[in-house]
């Protein structure tokens, strides 16, 4: 199963938009809401170099921020976990 994280705040559009189309993929993932926890918006500085959100992780790897986002999957980057997590239910 493929790891993705998602740093979000709950007032946020493009945090919003991100979520539905992970969702929307049949995606799942883990979302740490940073808007009354300093602790994980911390945690999110530190592992993304940015302050703003969302910030995506797959994998341990960070994609970025919304716009990053996007463009990672116009390049066919969610279709590789997404394939690849179809073959791991198949075994």
């Amino acid at each position: 199963m493929t790891n993705i994280e998602i740093y979000s705040k709950g007032y946020c559009p493009f945090c919003k938009r991100t979520k539905a189309t992970l969702s929307n993929l049949g995606l799942e993932f883990t979302e740490y809401d940073i808007t009354d926890n300093d602790t994980l918006r911390a945690e999110m500085i530190e592992r993304s170099n940015r302050k703003t959100v969302p910030q995506v992780f797959i994998e341990g790897h960070h994609i970025g921020g919304s716009d990053d986002f996007h463009q990672a999957l116009s390049n066919d980057l969610l279709a590789q976990f997404r394939n690849r997590k179809t073959s791991e239910h198949a075994l």
